[in-house]
């Protein structure tokens, strides 16, 4: 009887640990769905590069809380450098969208939105924000 319940336990720890792993990847796909097919210019540090910060961020402030944006953005933008100020300022726009979103649907006309109000260097927590155009790099990808 011991075996079997520890199987079971296992079984659990490893499904548990499979969902886990996967959410990352469902996090991505979502939001590079959208940034490919999106004619934003600026793919790093311009209005495109706040538009998937926005949007990732949003999708993960309406499926686990502005909380678990906050722990990966002290994680991944620590640097003092403008394009981590500007990275977390949006991620930080994008879990406040994402936790007023009821449905995943609503996220991205949110966050559109949030991107055609935004400006270069914009300070207020609502405004979508960008480097200037002399500091954007164009490709989708970096």
């Amino acid at each position: 009887m011991k075996n079997v319940s520890r199987i079971k336990r296992l079984r659990w720890w490893l499904l548990g640990g499979f969902l886990l792993a996967s959410y990352p990847t469902v996090v991505l796909a979502y939001t590079w769905s959208h940034v490919l097919s999106s004619d934003l210019p600026g793919g790093r540090h311009g209005p495109l590069d706040a538009y998937r910060h926005t949007l990732a961020s949003a999708f993960v402030g309406c499926t686990l809380g502005s909380q678990a944006v906050e722990l990966v953005t002290q994680v991944m933008e620590s640097s003092s450098k403008r394009s981590s100020i500007m990275d977390r300022h949006n991620n930080r726009l994008g879990a406040r969208i994402g936790a007023a979103c009821d449905s995943i649907s609503n996220i991205e006309p949110k966050v559109a939105a949030s991107i055609a109000q935004g400006q270069i260097n914009a300070t207020h927590p609502n405004q979508s924000t960008w480097l200037p155009p002399e500091d954007w790099r164009q490709g989708k990808l970096w």
